[in-house]
This record gives C-alpha cells, structure tokens and sequence, in this order.
C-alpha cells in the first residue's frame, strides 16, 4: 500500500512499535540516513491521496532525533 500521499492535520495515537536493533531495516536506515536513535512508529492520521480524495488511515514511518520522518507509508485504511 505504499502510495502517493500527505497527511492532513496531525497524526493522533503515536506509538513506538519497535527501537533500535529490533528495527528490520536498521542496516538501510543508517546506510542512507545515518546513524541516530531510530524508531518505527505508527498513529492515525486523516490522509490526502494523489486523486485528492481524503482517508482516515494508520501511518507507519521510521524516525530518529535530528532526522524527522522517514519512509512513511500507509498500512490500512481505518474509513
């Protein structure tokens, strides 16, 4: 489900699902990014979608400090 889209408004019910070793991707993380405190994260967010239509939809990325929100992407619709 990795499609074009932006979030609108803000993300509610953030939550940590996996820090540091435990995190898949940690090699290709820090590879492109860098090395840093990572964590995958997820919440519930109203989405804009690349036809314009507007979903409610739980959000996954990754992020660490001084770096922001990585690799976000859609896991499901919640509508």
């Amino acid at each position: 489900m990795d499609l074009d889209f932006e979030i609108v408004g803000k993300i509610a019910e953030v939550e940590t699902i996996a820090r540091g070793r435990s995190i898949r991707e940690l090699p290709e993380l820090q590879a492109r990014f860098g090395r840093g405190r990572w964590r995958k994260r997820k919440g519930v967010a109203k989405v804009r979608l690349s036809d314009g239509t507007i979903r409610l939809a739980e959000v996954h990325w990754y992020e660490a400090h001084g770096r922001g929100k990585v690799r976000m992407k859609i896991k499901q619709y919640l509508d």
